[in-house]
Order: C-alpha cells, then sequence, then structure tokens
C-alpha cells in the first residue's frame, strides 16, 4: 500500500479520535454531568473543536489528498482506498472555508445554549434562552457567510446534513406532502376517533426501562456493545463501531419513552452495522440524516406500530405494565396507531408528524434569511402550530421550547426527519419484495431478516456513496413521496375502515 494512503489514515484516524471524544463529552454532558459543570465543559468542549478542526484544515492533508489523485484513479471508484480518498477531500474542502476559532465558538455557544435551554424550559421563560438564540443564530449566519452562497442561505445548512440536497428539492415535496396529508387529517377529524384513553396512567419508569430492554435485545441489541440512559431529549451518538449509545426519557404518565427507545434503536443499528474496516476513517458514519432518519423512522413505526410486532411483544408488555393486562391486543395497536394533533413533535402520529417538521424548516428558513426575528419565535411558533395543526402550546415546553435543536441554532436537520419518513417507506417496500411479508417473520419474533437486509443494502456502505446515489442503488429512484403518502392513505383506510383523501 502507497505509504502516502497510509499517512492519509493516520490523519483521518486522529481526526476521527478527536471527533468522537468531543461526541463524548456532549454524551455526559446530556446524561452524566452535574448542571454545576456547565461553563466548564463548555470550555472543553470549544477546545476540543478547535484542535479537531485544526486537524481537518492542515495543509498538509490538503497536500496530501491532492498528492493521492493517482493513487485514487488507480483503484475502483467504489474501493475503500478510493473512496476514503473522495470523502475526505470533499470534507476537507469545506471545512477550510470555516476558521477554527468560529468552530470553537459555535461549540461554546451551543453548549451554554443547551443548558441555557433546559433553565428556559424547566421555567417556562423564553427570556433566559433569547440571548442564546440571538448568539447562535448570529454564529450561524456567519458560518454560512463562510461558504459565499449565491443562491438561498439554506443550502449551506441542510448540506451538513443532506449533502447535495438543496431546499428547493425539499421545499418541492414538503409541497406535495401539504397537499395530501391536509385532506387525510380533515378526514380523520371528521370520523369516529379512536380511544387511546389505555396509553395513558401509571406506568413505571423502571417496567418500561424491562420492557424496552427486552425488545432492544430481540432486535439486536448486544450487551458489550450498547448501552440505554436517561436524558432530557432522546437521541442516540456512536463512540465506535462497538460503542454505540441510546438515551430515553420515561415518563410515568405515558409510554411514549418506549417508543422512542425502538427510534434509538434504528439510528444506533445503522452505525454498529458499518463496515467494521471503515472504523477511524470519514466513511465509517451515516451517509446523511435523511436516511439515518429513515431507519429510525422505520423501527419506530413500521415496525415499532404493527400488530405482528406487538403480537410477539404485547404478553411481555402485560406483565411488566398491569395497566395493559385487560387490554385487547387490537385496542393497544389502534392506540398506538390513533391519528390526532398533538402538541410535542416527539408524540405526533404518522401522518401528523411531517407537519411538525415542515413548519419547523419555515420557520428555519426565515430565521437563517433575516425575514423573523429571533424575538418573536414564540409568536411564529405557535402561529404555525395553529394554522398546520389546528393546536395553541400552552405553553413554552410544548410549544417553541420543546425541541433541543435550536438551542444551539442547529439549523438544516428537521427536515430530514419528514426526508427520513419518505425514504423508510421507499426502504420498507424493496425489503419486503425481496425478503417477503414480513409480518410472518415479526410474529415468529424474527427481526434480523430486516436487520440484515438493511446492513447489506444500506449499513455497511456508510458514507461510501453520495446520498442521492445510494437510495438508487437500492430503490431505483431518488427521494419520492407517492408510496410514504399511499402508505399513510392504506394505514388510515385499514385504521377507520373507510376511504380518506
Amino acid at each position: 500500500m502507497d505509504s502516502r494512503f497510509d499517512e492519509l489514515l493516520r490523519r483521518l484516524g486522529a481526526i476521527d479520535d478527536l471527533v468522537r471524544a468531543g461526541t463524548l463529552l456532549g454524551w455526559d454532558e446530556e446524561t452524566k454531568m452535574p448542571v454545576a459543570g456547565a461553563d466548564a465543559r463548555a470550555e472543553q468542549r470549544a477546545t476540543v473543536e478547535a484542535v479537531t478542526h485544526e486537524h481537518r484544515v492542515d495543509p498538509a492533508l490538503g497536500e496530501l489528498l491532492e498528492e493521492l489523485r493517482p493513487f485514487e484513479d488507480a483503484h475502483d471508484r467504489d474501493s475503500f482506498e478510493a473512496s476514503v480518498i473522495r470523502v475526505a477531500r470533499r470534507d476537507y474542502r469545506k471545512a477550510v472555508r470555516v476558521p477554527p476559532e468560529l468552530r470553537a465558538e459555535l461549540e461554546r455557544a451551543g453548549s451554554l445554549g443547551y443548558r441555557a435551554w433546559l433553565r428556559a424550559r424547566a421555567d417556562n421563560d423564553f427570556a433566559t434562552m433569547l440571548p442564546h438564540f440571538e448568539r447562535n443564530l448570529r454564529l450561524r449566519r456567519e458560518y454560512v457567510s463562510c461558504f459565499a452562497p449565491e443562491g438561498d442561505p439554506y443550502d449551506v445548512v441542510l448540506d451538513d446534513y443532506e449533502p447535495g440536497t438543496t431546499t428547493a428539492e425539499v421545499q418541492a415535496i414538503f409541497e406535495r406532502l401539504k397537499e395530501r396529508l391536509v385532506p387525510m387529517i380533515r378526514s380523520v377529524a371528521e370520523a369516529e376517533p379512536i380511544d387511546d384513553s389505555c396509553l395513558s396512567g401509571s406506568f413505571a419508569r423502571e417496567a418500561q426501562h424491562r420492557v424496552s430492554l427486552a425488545i432492544l435485545e430481540a432486535w439486536g441489541v448486544q450487551e458489550d456493545a450498547w448501552r440505554l440512559d436517561y436524558t432530557v431529549h432522546p437521541f442516540e451518538v456512536s463512540m465506535g463501531l462497538h460503542d454505540i449509545r441510546l438515551t430515553t426519557r420515561f415518563d410515568e404518565d405515558n409510554i411514549h419513552g418506549i417508543l422512542s427507545c425502538l427510534h434509538e434503536f434504528g439510528h444506533g443499528l445503522y452505525e454498529r452495522q458499518i463496515d467494521p474496516s471503515f472504523a477511524r476513517t470519514p466513511l465509517a458514519d451515516g451517509v446523511s440524516s435523511a436516511i439515518h432518519e429513515s431507519q429510525s423512522r422505520m423501527w419506530e413505526n413500521l415496525v415499532g406500530r404493527r400488530t405482528s410486532t406487538w403480537r410477539h411483544f404485547y404478553p411481555l408488555l402485560q406483565r411488566e405494565l398491569p395497566a395493559f393486562a385487560d387490554v385487547a391486543l387490537t385496542d393497544f395497536v389502534r392506540a398506538l396507531n390513533k391519528v390526532a394533533p398533538t402538541l410535542r413533535r416527539v408524540d405526533a402520529d404518522e401522518v401528523t408528524y411531517c407537519l411538525h417538521v415542515i413548519l419547523r424548516f419555515e420557520i428555519e428558513r426565515d430565521l437563517l434569511a433575516g425575514r423573523l426575528a429571533v424575538r418573536d419565535l414564540p409568536d411564529a411558533f405557535d402561529a404555525k402550530m395553529r394554522e398546520y395543526l389546528g393546536l395553541q402550546p400552552p405553553d413554552l415546553a410544548n410549544g417553541v421550547l420543546q425541541d433541543v435543536h435550536w438551542s444551539d441554532m442547529s439549523l438544516g436537520y428537521f427536515p430530514t426527519y419528514a426526508l427520513g419518513n419518505v425514504v423508510s417507506v421507499q426502504l420498507w417496500e424493496r425489503a419486503e419484495a425481496d425478503l417477503g411479508d414480513l409480518d410472518e417473520h415479526f410474529g415468529r419474533g424474527e427481526f434480523a431478516p430486516l436487520a440484515e437486509w438493511l446492513r447489506e443494502h444500506i449499513h455497511r456502505f456508510g458514507r461510501t456513496h453520495e446520498p442521492r446515489e445510494l437510495l438508487f442503488r437500492t430503490v431505483g429512484s431518488g427521494m419520492d413521496p407517492e408510496p410514504y403518502l399511499d402508505y399513510l392513505q392504506r394505514e388510515l383506510e385499514e385504521l377507520f375502515g373507510t376511504s380518506v383523501a
């Protein structure tokens, strides 16, 4: 092997180590760190990010990538060698646009913003969060200006999460989603409501934890490579291919925490099943946020809300949570799939969920472009909630402060949740075509065939292919909302026994 390629792998390995160390600091901050450690942690994260970025933009790395062009050309485009060089070059070209001091300040301000968000949310006080919102938005605009965008500035932040996808393309998909989702929701509102009272009550957190772990273990979680911890806003991170961290929040008055575990499992499985030879290289990561979210949304909704899945796990749930002892399986699954607007995005059903995302996407574009002032954010958020979902948030925790994502103004991520929904059904239909009736597998407690199919067609490639290319290789097309919309229509017709718009 070329000695220069060996040198590239050494440099990329050091960068990956630093990134994972920074991730570990963030995971600890959101799960274990004492509240009083916030200021020190912000400085630690800023320092680690600054050092990491200095490695990312080292001119010697850029020179090495150019020297390796003949080596890259000598290998097949899909090979490990060519893919590492190609992806590293793309990352380098983006990284050199951003000064290290700006990267450090983004990290510092984001960490402080997270702690302020926790306080503001608990105290229902937007004033606590306002200066952090303003500071983080100003820094995000500085970041965007580094790329001197000629078109929509939102393209810059979107590219960080969904490489190769433009804001205009997302807008077109979202307009189609609104076109069909709004009539669906209207038709459901006119139907006899589904009784979901069984999902509210008193459910011990310890019992919910045991149920979640049992399901996750049946789906492929291994004790020596995964862990599950508590946090305010659930998330998943990977410290390596054999160190997958899931988090959730169990509330005693509902079982949404179980569903959040299923959601985060989808993210974790993706990270766990990347080709092990990619470790400590840029390839050892999900190819895009939409593809990543397609995995979490698939396991949460297409698998996790399915009758066949609960036919297998329902006896466990009834043993651990006696409130379900006299609730029929069919009634439980209908309750789990009830369609009705909700205040919180994370609690939303499959039909209304995308509208939560679309309203955030529209607000983010207005914030970044300066059409919306941060001080007006609560009113703008509430207005969108009334327009799209017919709901008025009673407080900030159920309104503009419900999500962690804006605590550091991580603009560009929200759209990928809805795009992930779209992709999840495209992948599901292809998997069923290859594997046969998945309900038969799930009813027998067999979830490995789907996990293996996803490994073979999506997970193992990491970032080897561009998102658009990977999707086309797997399903034969780009993002197409029609399969997802048709799936929702079938689900509604099954739930309500009638046709919907």
